[in-house]
C-alpha cells in the first residue's frame, strides 16, 4: 500500500508578532486579536444588587422583589438582568465563584462569544463582581411605619384561661400560617393579627375555620376615595369568635339540641376540639359531633372546666365489656384523695364524713384506670351551677362523680425538666429565624397576672404530654442543656430527703440534728407511675433556628 502524504498546511506569519498561524481574515494570532479587539467592551465589570434584610428578597429589575437562595439559578438570573450589553454578545456559560457569606460580594464568571471579523468568532472568559446593597422593599417600608395595616383578624374566646390560644399558636406555626402576618397583639380575650393585604387576612380566617370551631364576621372602613378614577381605599376587619368550650370541659346540652344529636344524654364531656366539638356521654360511651353552625343556633356554656377538677383515688374498676375506640365502659369505686389517711386533731377538715365516703360511678376510662391510680374528675354531689338546663335534669341522671382523666401526682412531684420545648411566634431581642424560643405570644404584652399565665402554660404542657393525638398536631423541638441542679429535686434525686444524714452543726456545745417525719419521707419515696406518657425522641425535631457554626 502506497504512502499518501497529508496535504500541506499553508501558514502565514502574524502581522503583529510574526508567529506562524493558519490564515484568517485578520492575519492575526489569537493573542494579538484579543489585544486588538475587546469583546467585553460595553459590559460593566462591577455592578450592585439590592437586598431587603427584613423579608430576605432581592430586587429583580425593574420593580419585582424575589426570594432567591445564595448561588441559585434565580439569583443568577437577577444578576444577569442587571448587566447592560449582554444582548450584543452570545452568552455560553455563567456560574458563581465562591465568596465569604458575610463579604457582601457576589462573583460571577461569564463566557461569551462574538464575531469580530468576517468568519472570525472570538471567545473570552471574564469575571463580574456584584456589591450587595442592603435596603428595604416597599412592603417592609410600609410595615416599618405605624398603623399601615390594611386588614385585621380579631380572634376571641370568652373563657377565663388562655390554653386555647397557646394551642392555636402551635397550630399556626405547624402549618406556617404566620408568614404573612405583620404583627400580633394580645388583647383581653384573644389576639389580633395584622396584615398588609386583604387576601392574607382571608387566608388566616379560612385556616381558623379548618382547625377550630368558629364564626366570623367581616366589616370594612372607608379611608379615602377618588371620584375621578372611581377607586377607594378600605381597611378590612374580620371578627372571629371561637366556641367557649374547651377539651375536658363538662357541658350540659339543651334538651332540644340533645334530642337532635342522636338523643344523647345532656350531661357530656368534651373529649376533642377540632373544627367541631366531639361530646362523649361517659355513662354510655355515646359520642356526638357538634358543628359550629349548629352550636351558634343554640349556644350554651360549659358547666365546669379543668380548673374545677378534683383529685380522686380509684379503689376498684370493673369493665362492663362495652368499648368504643380507646374508651372502655366500666363501673368504678372512687374516694376523695387522702380520704382514708389519718387526720391530726388540729387539722381542719371541712367535711370528714364526705371525704371518707366511697362513691360509685360509671366511667369511660376502664381501659386506663387500675385500682390504686389517681384520677381527676368533677365532684357533682354538692355542685351548684348557674344553668337552667342542668337544673331541669332529673336527679337520677346526675352522677356524683364524673371522671375525666388519669393523673400522675407522683411524677409531678419530681418536677423533672422536660426534654422538649415549643417555639413561639414572638421573638425576643437578638433572636434569629422565623420563630422565637420563648414561652409564647400569650402573656408577653403584660396587663395579666403573671402567675395565672404560667399556670395556663404549665397545664397546656401537661395536656401535650398526656395526649398523644394532641402532640401529633404540633411541633415539639429537642431541648438543649437540660441540667437539673444538684439537690434541687428537679431530677428526682435523694438529696432533698436525707436530712438525718446531713452535716451536723455544733451550736453551744450541743449536737443538733434535723429530723423529718416518717410520713414526709414516705411521700417522697413514692415510686413514679410506670405508665406515665413519655414523649419519645422520634417525636422531637431539631431546633434549626438555634443552630450556629459553632454548634456544627
Amino acid at each position: 500500500m502506497e504512502f499518501v502524504p497529508a496535504p500541506a498546511v499553508h501558514r502565514v506569519l502574524c502581522a503583529d508578532c510574526g508567529t506562524p498561524i493558519v490564515p484568517n481574515s485578520a492575519n492575526l494570532c489569537v493573542a494579538c486579536l484579543r489585544n486588538t479587539v475587546d469583546i467585553t467592551e460595553g459590559i460593566p465589570k462591577q455592578a450592585s444588587v439590592s437586598y431587603c434584610r427584613n423579608c430576605e428578597r432581592f430586587l429583580s429589575p425593574p420593580s419585582t422583589w424575589t426570594i432567591a437562595q445564595p448561588e441559585s439559578q434565580e439569583l443568577l438570573a437577577i444578576c444577569l438582568k442587571k448587566l447592560k450589553g449582554l444582548n450584543k454578545v452570545r452568552l455560553t456559560d455563567a456560574h458563581f465563584i465562591w465568596t465569604e457569606p458575610h463579604s457582601k460580594r457576589l462573583r460571577i464568571s461569564l463566557t461569551i462569544q462574538k464575531e469580530v471579523l468576517t468568519s472570525t468568532i472570538l471567545e473570552q472568559v471574564f469575571e463580574i463582581e456584584y456589591l450587595v446593597q442592603y435596603g428595604q422593599c416597599p412592603d417592609c417600608t410600609k410595615l416599618a411605619a405605624k398603623n399601615t395595616w390594611k386588614a385585621l383578624v380579631q380572634v376571641r374566646q370568652k373563657v377565663p384561661h388562655k390554653r386555647t390560644f397557646l394551642f392555636l399558636e402551635q397550630l399556626i406555626l405547624k402549618h406556617g400560617a404566620q408568614k404573612d402576618t405583620i404583627s400580633v397583639k394580645e388583647v383581653r380575650d384573644g389576639l389580633d393579627f395584622f396584615y398588609s393585604q386583604r387576601s392574607h387576612a382571608q387566608k388566616m380566617v379560612e385556616f381558623l375555620n379548618g382547625v377550630v370551631p368558629v364564626r366570623s364576621k367581616a366589616s370594612e372602613q372607608l379611608l379615602s376615595t377618588d371620584t375621578h378614577s372611581n377607586t377607594a381605599n378600605f381597611k378590612y376587619t374580620y371578627s372571629v369568635e371561637i366556641i367557649p368550650i374547651c377539651k375536658d370541659d363538662l357541658v350540659c346540652i339543651p334538651p332540644k339540641l340533645a334530642r337532635q344529636l342522636s338523643n344523647i344524654s345532656p350531661l357530656t364531656l368534651c373529649v376533642r376540639v377540632g373544627n367541631s366539638l366531639h361530646l362523649l356521654d361517659p355513662a354510655t360511651l355515646q359520642v356526638c359531633e357538634l358543628t359550629a353552625p349548629t352550636y351558634w343556633r343554640s349556644p350554651f356554656e360549659s358547666l365546669a372546666s379543668v380548673t374545677d377538677l378534683v383529685e380522686f383515688t380509684v379503689l376498684d374498676v370493673e369493665p362492663s365489656g362495652t368499648t368504643r375506640g380507646k374508651w372502655v365502659l366500666a363501673d368504678a369505686q372512687v374516694a376523695l384523695s387522702g380520704a382514708f389517711r389519718s387526720h391530726n386533731e388540729d387539722a381542719m377538715d371541712y367535711d370528714t364524713a364526705m371525704s371518707s365516703q366511697i362513691f360509685h360511678t360509671r366511667t369511660h376510662l376502664g381501659g386506663i384506670l387500675q385500682p390504686g391510680d389517681t384520677a381527676m374528675g368533677y365532684f357533682l354531689t354538692h355542685a351548684n351551677f348557674n344553668s337552667d338546663d342542668f337544673a331541669s335534669l332529673p336527679a337520677h341522671r346526675v352522677p356524683d362523680i364524673v371522671l375525666v382523666k388519669k393523673a400522675y401526682p407522683n411524677r409531678r412531684k419530681k418536677n423533672k425538666p422536660r426534654a422538649w420545648k415549643l417555639r413561639s411566634m414572638a421573638k425576643e431581642a437578638g433572636e434569629e429565624g422565623e420563630t422565637g424560643g420563648g414561652r409564647g405570644v400569650v402573656g408577653r404584652m403584660g396587663g395579666r397576672d403573671a402567675k395565672k399565665v404560667e399556670e395556663d402554660y404549665e397545664l397546656f404542657l401537661r395536656e401535650l404530654e398526656e395526649d398523644e393525638e394532641m402532640r401529633g398536631a404540633v411541633n415539639l423541638y429537642r431541648a438543649k442543656d437540660v441540667r437539673p441542679g444538684a439537690g434541687s429535686g428537679l431530677a428526682g434525686g435523694k438529696t432533698r430527703r436525707k436530712p438525718q444524714h446531713a452535716m451536723e452543726v455544733d451550736e453551744g456545745g450541743a449536737m443538733q440534728e434535723d429530723v423529718i417525719p416518717d410520713s414526709a419521707v414516705e411521700a417522697t419515696d413514692e415510686e413514679e407511675e410506670p405508665d406515665f406518657p413519655e414523649v419519645k425522641l422520634d417525636e422531637l425535631l431539631e431546633d434549626f433556628d438555634e443552630m450556629t457554626l459553632e454548634d456544627a
